[in-house]
């Protein structure tokens, strides 16, 4: 089934990640060009959904209930033989110059699993659950209102930001391949902003001082030479219409990729949630040109059997979306998990989500790279 769909689909380049002609970023005519492969990536991100979108999994190669740093290994591929077409990570803690993220993954392992998603043909998204930089504690750290306004240009923490993003953009920058080519990523920075646990959250700064947050973090990465990185804007799924959707939305010419994140807990709220989310992205990427993802949800522990295709599809195939993301698998609490491991309740379900026409794993997307 999944042979047969892909002769169907057409996309331009060899690969998502293929050569394509280098074009301007949205920075000045002065501004050094984006990789040539991270152009040819957004071009073909532009085109996924027009035969179906890719599923993506937290971590997907990193743990899993069960184990942790297995080569090759992949709760989601042990269940229908094959990766997520994407996969995302978490930078948090690279800020603190430390070895290994917030969840213990050593930054080595993630930039090895970051080239292997490469290798297969398929996206790699970054997330970065930053340490709060004027307390000290963690991104949700909410106990001080001032921490954006402090690490904006003359904040008292501006100049230790600064240095954040430098360690930061050496990590991005070293996302590279034997024969030196730059490893196309996501960016996804300050995510569910709209809510208020985290420290850049709606209750913590204006929506004028989360906008210049965004561009002070995209023109320090680009002065540092990143030149190999879409940005995401994520928030939850708060906003009720377009209008407060983008009211602390950084610009059409910085964003890349407009998604939200939302979770279910109650069949019916999330539902509903999904549609009213997925209309206002729906209508915003038409009118300004953008790619539509989900970009994080999931139900944790997937209690329900058929939730794959009884509840997640349905909500998904009417819209155009690039990808949709599902969270992690903890190893360390084996409750958490968002994903399917084998004999898990919902796995059998899960293959017939796989074989689903419309859905893509690494090898369809592969497959058409060749």
């Amino acid at each position: 089934m999944k042979t047969l769909r892909l002769i169907t689909m057409i996309l331009a380049s060899n690969s998502l990640m293929a050569c394509g002609p280098a074009q301007k970023s949205q920075k000045d005519e002065g501004a050094p060009t984006r990789t040539a492969e991270t152009e040819q990536l957004l071009a073909n991100l532009k085109k996924v959904s027009a035969r179906g979108f890719m599923f993506g999994h937290h971590d997907d190669t990193n743990y899993g209930i069960g184990w942790d740093g297995d080569e090759g290994r992949s709760d989601v591929k042990s269940v229908c033989g094959d990766y997520p077409a994407v996969v995302s990570f978490d930078l948090g803690h690279i800020e603190l110059g430390d070895t290994a993220s917030l969840d213990n993954v050593p930054f080595s392992k993630i930039r090895k699993e970051i080239l292997n998603q490469y290798k297969r043909g398929g996206l790699s998204s970054l997330s970065w659950h930053l340490r709060n930089p004027k307390t000290g504690g963690d991104a949700w750290d909410v106990s001080d209102s001032t921490v954006v306004k402090s690490i904006l240009p003359g904040g008292a923490n501006h100049g230790k930001f600064v240095g954040w993003l430098e360690k930061l953009s050496t990590f991005i920058n070293s996302l590279q391949t034997e024969d030196g080519v730059k490893v196309p990523v996501l960016f996804r920075p300050w995510h569910e902003h709209t809510g208020s646990w985290f420290w850049w959250g709606e209750k913590l700064c204006t929506p004028e001082e989360y906008k210049q947050l965004w561009h002070m973090t995209a023109d320090a990465l680009h002065d540092n030479g990143v030149n190999n990185v879409l940005y995401a804007y994520s928030p939850g799924c708060e906003p009720q219409d377009t209008a407060q959707y983008l009211k602390r939305y950084p610009g059409d010419d910085l964003i890349d990729v407009i998604g939200f994140d939302t979770y279910q807990f109650d069949r019916d709220g999330y539902i509903a949630n999904f549609e009213k989310s997925l209309a206002i992205i729906d209508s915003i990427g038409k009118a300004h040109h953008k790619i539509i993802a989900i970009t994080e949800t999931g139900y944790e522990g997937i209690p329900d059997s058929k939730w794959w295709t009884g509840t997640l599809l349905p909500a998904v195939e009417k819209y155009p979306i690039a990808y949709v993301l599902v969270w992690r698998n903890a190893r360390e609490r084996v409750t958490h998990f968002y994903a399917p491991y084998p004999g898990q309740v919902s796995a059998e379900d899960f293959v017939d989500f796989y074989n689903h026409p419309k859905t893509l794993f690494a090898n369809d997307v592969n497959s058409l790279y060749k």
